[in-house]
């Protein structure tokens, strides 16, 4: 048996954490900008993912008009940093509202470190980070998808086995219900199987 649940038929927050408990894990874009004003922001975003390989292209969703859309809209740029597991309390406190003069660098005790293409800073303290200028958006509702093409990549040479990212040493949080993080857990590794063809027609 199923419980079944009409989209049309609820409030959209009910919906709201009825999709975010259910769609997880969710990697975190930890995102900073820059206000008009020149104010560093950074924010999590829970709905993101990569968008295109090739042009290299990120996206991540702003629900409701937020510092970082506005920045993004402003300035069209922004970093996408990894959210690591060692900073978790810092991750989390970044996600308050904080109000747009206040930066959540100082707020958190994080580390602004300048990137090479663009004006929002990296943290330093995340071990990857992605330089972005702002494609386009898309908006659906109340939701706003940000569309960021990379224009550079920078990350710690200590997470890197040559040039692979080590899964282990990014050790990147994920977001699931309510008020749940994930952490990475078991890493299975499995590769993907060819089709081959029998030949019979």
């Amino acid at each position: 048996m199923r419980k079944d649940f009409d989209p049309a038929q609820l409030a959209p927050n009910a919906f709201y954490h009825l999709m975010t408990a259910t769609v997880v894990p969710r990697p975190i874009a930890w995102v900073s900008s820059i206000s008009r004003d020149g104010v560093d922001n950074l924010a999590p975003h829970s709905f993101f993912t990569v968008a295109s390989p090739a042009p290299a292209v990120l996206q991540f969703t702003s629900v409701g008009r937020k510092d970082t859309l506005r920045n993004v809209e402003a300035t069209r740029q922004f970093v996408v940093n990894l959210a690591p597991e060692p900073l978790f309390e810092q991750i989390n406190a970044t996600g308050a509202d904080f109000p747009p003069e206040l930066s959540e660098f100082d707020e958190a005790g994080l580390t602004r470190e300048p990137s090479l293409k663009v004006r929002p800073p990296r943290v330093a303290e995340s071990p990857v980070a992605f330089e972005c200028e702002l494609h386009s958006t898309v908006g659906f509702g109340r939701s706003t998808v940000v569309f960021g093409r990379v224009v550079h990549l920078a990350v710690a040479e200590n997470v890197l086995d040559g040039d692979h990212p080590l899964i282990e040493r990014l050790r990147p949080l994920s977001r699931l219900g309510r008020d749940e993080w994930g952490t990475l857990g078991e890493v299975k590794d499995l590769a993907r199987p060819a089709y081959k063809s029998s030949g019979v027609l």
